[in-house]
């Protein structure tokens, strides 16, 4: 396989990362402006969730799709399937994990290459054939490979603090002295956050035509993710609201986005599926005269 590293990518991530460390050492600045605390304290707070976040962020998108690891005895099929692909996208095997729903859908998290995992739903193994599965399960090797995962949970991290602050921080305005605070704070904490979602959505939405790119080079048929992605799209309409609801939150790591929820209100993390159908056959098309 000649991989080649995406430059495009690698420069967005970098400059997606400087925006958002500039943004947020404004953010911390006003913080501790409002509410008189040492910066010390702020920036020890601020370091201790960023660790956090660092070491446990793929149990905590694990736990929040309700997916379990899984071992070689439960999924032989789908085990020898990640190796293989692995091995062809020159990677560590990542953790393989399930999540027991019927949207189908796959996501990849971890922080680095060594400490990797690809999940999948029961729904996406029952919706695909053999090519299909080996094109989205390459689909998030890839991820892994250009290792936007890392970039994309921090990012996403930091957006959610701000956002917590958007939803939360009336609760401290009860104090006359504190109101106008507090309220200076969520306002800068919603322009922080809307921000930060653009960044978020620019990126997630490049990140995935470079995976979708990726998973040709590393099954050498795009052919079958675009099937795949077609098989997945088609199957969203019957899948119950609820479902679609509870897992909305996760759009910017899923393959193909749930266009439901409070993310999915606002706007797609994704290029439209029939934008990546169309590069991949171009992909395709330049494959078979190479």
């Amino acid at each position: 396989m000649d991989w080649k590293t995406d430059w495009g990518l690698r420069g967005r991530m970098g400059f997606t990362m400087f925006l958002l460390f500039a943004l947020y050492v404004v953010f911390i600045g006003v913080l501790i402006e409002v509410f008189n605390v040492g910066i010390i304290f702020t920036l020890a707070m601020f370091g201790a969730f960023s660790l956090a976040q660092y070491f446990f962020s793929d149990k905590l998108a694990l736990r929040s799709m309700g997916a379990r690891e899984v071992s070689a005895d439960e999924y032989p099929d789908l085990h020898r399937r990640i190796e293989r692909l692995s091995q062809q996208a020159d990677l560590p095997k990542p953790t393989v994990a399930v999540a027991d729903t019927q949207v189908p859908n796959a996501f990849a998290t971890g922080r680095n290459k060594k400490n990797a995992t690809v999940a999948v739903t029961t729904g996406l193994l029952q919706a695909l054939d053999e090519d299909e599965l080996d094109g989205v399960l390459a689909h998030e090797l890839a991820h892994v490979k250009n290792r936007d995962v890392m970039v994309m949970t921090i990012a996403s991290f930091l957006s959610t603090i701000a956002f917590f602050i958007v939803r939360w921080g009336w609760l401290f305005s009860g104090d006359n002295r504190q109101g106008a605070p507090v309220i200076v704070a969520i306002l800068v904490s919603i322009v922080v956050w809307v921000i930060s979602f653009l960044l978020i959505r620019a990126l997630s939405r490049y990140r995935e035509y470079s995976a979708d790119r990726g998973a040709a080079l590393i099954t050498g048929q795009p052919g079958a993710l675009a099937s795949a992605l077609m098989t997945i799209d088609g199957r969203m309409d019957k899948v119950p609201k609820e479902d679609l609801r509870e897992e909305a939150e996760m759009n910017a790591f899923f393959i193909i986005p749930i266009k439901a929820g409070f993310v999915g209100k606002i706007a797609s993390t994704h290029p439209s599926t029939e934008n990546r159908i169309e590069k991949l056959r171009e992909l395709e098309k330049e494959m078979e005269t190479a």
